[in-house]
């Protein structure tokens, strides 16, 4: 399996997203980017923490690339809104790819670099390095599927 570590806002409905692709075999959700070691979704809500809610995403090559990760990434979410989406706003909400590798680093900035050629607002997606990946609690994970299964 390989990993794609991103950021597209509250962390709920991007893993829901992307739990719907072939190829996708593991989402896993939680906080990356940031300072603090270990930290819970209160400590990230306050924003002083650095980190962004995360979707690790674990999928098969042979079924899925990582450049068409990436375009689903670029679908999924409003990528011209700062610290942001929808009603969620903070710095835990911004919109990131974080690489595992050069071949993606190199990936996610030229699938950018295409993406803002069909769009007239400035796209505000952070690219950068993959730092630790903190698991969130398990309520959050397939949080969706948990609360539509529940009622």
């Amino acid at each position: 399996m390989v990993k794609a570590l991103i950021a597209a806002g509250c962390f709920w409905g991007v893993e829901e997203y992307f739990q719907k692709i072939s190829g996708v075999r593991k989402t896993t959700v939680g906080y990356s980017g940031g300072h603090y070691h270990n930290p819970s979704y209160e400590d990230v809500c306050t924003g002083t923490t650095g980190h962004a809610e995360v979707v690790l995403i674990e999928f098969d090559e042979d079924q899925l690339s990582y450049d068409e990760i990436i375009n689903f990434f670029w679908q999924c979410h409003d990528p011209t809104q700062l610290n942001k989406q929808g009603p969620d706003v903070g710095t835990q909400y911004r919109s990131a790819i974080y690489y595992y590798s050069e071949v993606q680093k190199i990936i996610a900035e030229n699938s950018k670099n295409e993406f803002q050629k069909s769009i007239n607002k400035q796209i505000v997606t952070e690219i950068a390095k993959a730092k630790e990946f903190f698991l969130a609690e398990e309520y959050h994970q397939c949080f969706i599927q948990k609360k539509f299964n529940h009622e």
